[in-house]
């Protein structure tokens, strides 16, 4: 295999923040010696996730096994997701807003056509459902762990409790039509065909949209993370992986 010098799109302070973790975990464990530095090791964790390169290449780039990259990932992803931001505190974060949005989308995971759980009629794709909060700037706040992609988004606010800690906070939240009947403090747009609505609740739809669409840039920042954008491991460590990049994201958005 061919090995080229590249690039990853993060600050150095980045790198830094799980440089220091990783350390800590070594000095807890009393691990004497690696292959690879703490600072190597989290360049590799680093490449992974933004870059979606894969075990081989990081393998090869690296100097090291598939199965030593493997560990070091899995490890990295284990101590990321223990200091991802948990949603009473995204919510405590929210109540500083005039409101927050929410939004809902599919992670793309490669799975066959019997996978029915993972199907998202909505997408036409195989996928996992994972909830995100955005504040009024589109910033993201918080993202849900991830449930099969056939759970409607609805269905899967409710099943994180993000509806019921939303009102309790008195949050006020926007959210598409797929929140329809989410109640609490979400707000939703007028449902029915646009030439049936009034021009009033037209115009509320508009409104309602423009600032809907701020949530959208969340989820864009979430997907940054390429390894995001087609996912093909166990869909049991996804939710892990979508914390550790939470907790990655909150220190590259300082």
């Amino acid at each position: 295999m061919l090995v080229y010098p590249s690039g990853i799109d993060l600050s150095s302070a980045t790198l830094r923040y799980l440089t220091d973790l990783l350390a800590a975990r070594r000095r807890e464990h009393g691990t004497r010696w690696r292959r690879l530095t703490c600072g190597r090791q989290a360049l590799l964790v680093l490449a992974h996730l933004r870059c979606g390169h894969t075990y081989t290449q990081l393998a090869a780039g690296f100097g090291v096994g598939v199965a030593t990259v493997y560990r070091y990932v899995a490890e990295a992803v284990e101590i990321l997701a223990a200091h991802a931001s948990n949603l009473a505190t995204a919510v405590r974060s929210a109540t500083r807003k005039a409101f927050v949005i929410l939004d809902g989308t599919l992670l793309p995971i490669d799975r066959i056509a019997a996978d029915r759980p993972f199907y998202s009629g909505k997408h036409k794709k195989h996928g996992m459902n994972v909830q995100v909060i955005a504040d009024p700037l589109g910033r993201l706040l918080w993202a849900s762990p991830a449930l099969p992609g056939a759970v409607h988004d609805v269905k899967a606010a409710r099943t994180h409790g993000i509806v019921d800690a939303l009102t309790d906070a008195g949050v006020r939240c926007w959210a598409d039509k797929g929140y329809q009947g989410a109640g609490g403090t979400v707000c939703v747009p007028y449902h029915g065909r646009w030439d049936k609505l009034s021009a009033g609740q037209r115009a509320v739809n508009v409104s309602h949209a423009k600032i809907r669409a701020l949530g959208e840039q969340a989820i864009a920042a979430l997907k940054t993370w390429r390894l995001l954008r087609k996912l093909r491991c166990s869909t049991t460590r996804i939710t892990d992986l979508v914390k550790a990049i939470l907790a990655l994201h909150r220190v590259t958005s300082r």
